[in-house]
């Protein structure tokens, strides 16, 4: 998207950011805190210059907290969603260390479309529960050939513990009656936005086409953190293991 195109459209790329991190943050309030600790795993294991892969970066919210905190950076984004990816554009449009491609993780074909063939680091969060178990330990060797030796991986996602049924009831009672609270105060959730971005006239079209592409929501598997550690070993990662976790999700982190 051009300048031109911007100023045209009016569309404040700034106000979609930060209400997509608004409407995330009412199914995860702690999820700038996964972010820091994410960002302190790059920098004690990789440095403050690395070259990362943003796995399913939506709309490069790890992107944007990694450039600003490690300004000599590079990132490239990876994803499907024509809306999200419109808004990632948008936020990073003129600024080089920031790429975006469009490319399905599904696709066994998807890395050719990477502008490099090895990274520091590749990170991901809340999004590959999207996928079943199978295509997700799949995902995780290719993205194990993508990681230099010595770099590392990591994914903040849900992790579900089905041994645990009585604390997982539990703490998914309380998480929701939290978010319903929010709710009812006026808090966006994942259908408002959509609904949102439907009726903005540069993303209708876009959003118009992700739903084509995912429909409402994927159905995938949430596997727990130790599912997540022993697959990554058997894919080729040294070491792998939980840096950080909620009582709903978890930061897991390999190192090749």
């Amino acid at each position: 998207m051009t300048d031109a195109q911007t100023t045209t459209t009016g569309t404040d790329w700034g106000a979609w950011q930060r209400s997509w991190d608004r409407q995330q943050e009412w199914y995860m309030p702690d999820r700038e805190e996964r972010f820091r600790i994410m960002l302190d795993m790059v920098e004690a294991l990789v440095g403050t210059a690395p070259r990362i892969l943003d796995l399913a970066c939506g709309t490069g919210s790890i992107t944007a907290r990694l450039l600003a905190r490690f300004p000599t950076a590079v990132s490239v984004g990876v994803d499907l969603d024509p809306a999200l990816l419109a808004i990632a554009e948008g936020t990073f449009e003129g600024d080089e260390r920031a790429t975006f491609v469009t490319a399905d993780l599904k696709d066994p074909e998807w890395r050719a479309r990477l502008p490099y063939d090895s990274y520091d680091a590749v990170l991901t969060a809340t999004a590959l529960h999207w996928l079943h178990s199978e295509p997700l330990a799949a995902l995780y060797g290719q993205v194990a050939e993508l990681v230099r030796d010595g770099g590392v991986f990591m994914n903040a996602d849900h992790m579900i513990d089905d041994s645990t049924p009585r604390i997982n009831a539990a703490e998914r009672a309380q998480r929701h009656l939290r978010m319903d609270q929010a709710k009812d105060a006026g808090v966006l959730d994942w259908a408002d936005w959509w609904q949102l971005a439907a009726q903005d006239p540069v993303l209708a079209g876009p959003t118009a086409r992700r739903f084509e592409i995912y429909g409402e929501h994927a159905d995938g598997d949430m596997p727990p953190a130790a599912w997540h550690a022993r697959v990554l070993r058997e894919k080729g990662f040294g070491e792998a293991r939980a840096v950080w976790c909620s009582p709903s999700d978890t930061l897991l982190l390999a190192v090749k």
